[in-house]
Parts: C-alpha cells; structure tokens; sequence
C-alpha cells in the first residue's frame, strides 16, 4: 500500500459508526483493527467497546469524525433536493413527450398527491418565513 494509514478507521452505518484503532506496528506487519467504540451521530453518543476507557485523542477524533460526517450528510440533503428539482424538471419532459396512457394513468395520482402535499407545505413554510421577517 502507497503512503500511511490512518490511525483510526470509522465504518459507516445509518446511524454513526463503528470506530476501530488501525495497528499496522505488529510483527506480522499485517493491518489490524480493533474495534474502540461505536457512535450514534443522531444523539451525540459515544459508546466504548468492551471495558475500554477512551483518551483524550480518542475522543477529540471521534468528535471531529461527528463534526465533519455532519457537514457531509447535510451537504448531501441539499444536493439530493436539487436532484429532485431535476427529476421534476425529466418528469414533466417525459410526461409530455414519452409517456403513454397506460403509464399517465399509472403515476398520475400519486405525483399529483405529492406534488400537493409538497407545494402545501413549502407554501406553508414560506408564509411562516414571510411573517417571522
């Protein structure tokens, strides 16, 4: 493998991570990773694996893991918003140029319910952000 690892390895799950410690000092000289912690990035929560005590380095790690993996997932709520403006945007397109009646009358109803309750609520959210400036 080209350069150095990382000390610490986070496997990513819906919810936070798993944090291992990465050892590649043994005398096997093989990779190891041992399992420090798991975290819930919903609630903040920093669970120790085991009878471990987390260090300070451990942790400061861990909470700028938190820190950055909250920036990523919201970065990404934004662009998947976008996304389905463009979505919208093919659907109309299709819904014009391609569609046949068989498939119209197959989606029609349900994206025109979502379409309502998507323009209700963003009608909504706009009159509160209207009246609060």
């Amino acid at each position: 493998m080209a350069g150095e690892l990382p000390e610490y390895y986070f496997r990513v799950r819906e919810n936070g991570a798993a944090v291992f410690r990465v050892d590649t000092e043994n005398r096997q000289r093989r990779i190891e990773m041992d399992q420090i912690a798991m975290v819930n990035i919903r609630n903040g929560e920093i669970k120790p694996q085991g009878d471990r005590t987390l260090s300070d380095e451990d942790r400061a790690t861990i909470d700028a893991w938190m820190q950055e993996r909250l920036q990523v997932l919201a970065r990404r709520d934004i662009d998947d918003i976008y996304r389905a403006v463009d979505y919208l945007n093919l659907t109309t397109q299709w819904v014009q140029s391609k569609a046949t009646d068989e498939q119209l009358e197959a989606v029609t109803d349900g994206l025109l319910l979502a379409m309502h309750d998507l323009r209700s609520t963003l009608v909504r959210k706009k009159a509160d952000r209207l009246l609060k400036g």
